[in-house]
């Protein structure tokens, strides 16, 4: 099993090197892979960014990484709903903050947007402002 850094990702999802997006796919077809869950962070971050892919674009790259069998995700079930509420609105970032900490009675920020964006997106755990 191979782990795979964001810029690995990138190139094939926005395929803005052909050579190393070529390299990219070979890797992703043909090796066990490994996807730690900072490198979707960083992903998005890339993408939303640097690329000004839409929100819609990210999410189907990421839900595609996520659908291929030989792809194995750090913590997916909180990929996973943090995609879902990245889908409904959600700062991907914040909403992998959140459902990383499900386990908890509630989330705790300053800021009072993601607060708003997670009561509209998130179920668990509930993001409450701090004070």
């Amino acid at each position: 099993m191979i782990a795979l850094d964001t810029n690995v990702l990138a190139r094939f999802y926005l395929n803005d090197e052909p050579a190393q997006a070529q390299i990219a796919a070979r890797l992703l077809m043909e090796e066990d892979v490994f996807i730690p869950k900072t490198v979707l962070l960083e992903l998005e971050w890339v993408m939303r960014g640097a690329a000004r892919v839409a929100p819609e674009g990210i999410a189907r790259s990421m839900a595609h990484l996520l659908s291929l069998d030989n792809v194995q995700v750090e913590d997916e079930a909180d990929v996973r709903a943090a995609l879902k509420a990245f889908v409904k609105g959600a700062d991907f970032a914040d909403a992998l903050h959140a459902t990383a900490s499900a386990a908890t009675d509630r989330f705790v920020t300053f800021d009072s947007r993601l607060a708003k964006r997670a009561a509209r997106a998130l179920s668990r755990p509930p993001v409450v402002l701090a004070g």
